[in-house]
């Protein structure tokens, strides 16, 4: 039983196949360094052309009659794999399917993500420059408000000097923060 595992995995040459194997007229294209043109040229320099056609025809019709045979011994294994190549299409065919609408899925939660994102960055940076203006504000009118104190104490004469003194150095303290 093994042997024929064995012989059904390596099958050995037809009669026909190693008798054209070992025919010293087809060693030429068994060669790793066959050229083509040499081969050629050497046919025609020894004017036997008819006759290598001739031999090279009788060949590749063996060729045609190993490879019938072959496909014929072997249909039962060619048909499964055709049909599994078939199947593996098939898959191959769904999983391209669902690999698209999972990139589409994606790509509809990437917008759904990026322009609400984008919306916040916008809008904390806008934040962030009224929350300067702000506070710029809100120092400025208590420059003012202390700037009109300090009027209205230098105005009220001698009696009023300290407190127009602590309402200058109030104003100096002001100015700092605003000029970073």
């Amino acid at each position: 039983m093994e042997e024929e595992e064995a012989a059904g995995a390596a099958p050995l040459p037809a009669p026909a196949l190693a008798e054209l194997l070992a025919d010293e007229c087809y060693a030429d294209f068994f060669r790793e360094d066959f050229d083509v043109k040499a081969y050629t040229s050497q046919s025609i320099h020894q004017a036997v052309i008819a006759e290598q056609l001739a031999k090279l025809a009788q060949g590749i019709s063996q060729l045609d009659k190993e490879l019938h045979l072959q496909v014929v011994a072997r249909h039962e294994d060619l048909l499964a794999q055709a049909t599994g190549i078939e199947s593996l299409e098939g898959v191959l065919q769904m999983m391209q399917t669902r690999i698209g609408a999972l990139q589409s899925t994606v790509d509809r939660i990437r917008a759904k993500i990026i322009d609400p994102y984008n919306k916040i960055v916008s809008r904390t940076a806008q934040l962030a420059k009224l929350q300067a203006a702000c506070d710029l504000l809100r120092r400025i009118i208590r420059i003012l408000h202390l700037s009109k104190r300090l009027q209205g104490q230098l105005q009220g004469g001698s009696r009023e000097i300290t407190k127009a003194a602590q309402s200058l150095n109030e104003l100096g303290a002001g100015w700092e923060p605003l000029f970073f």
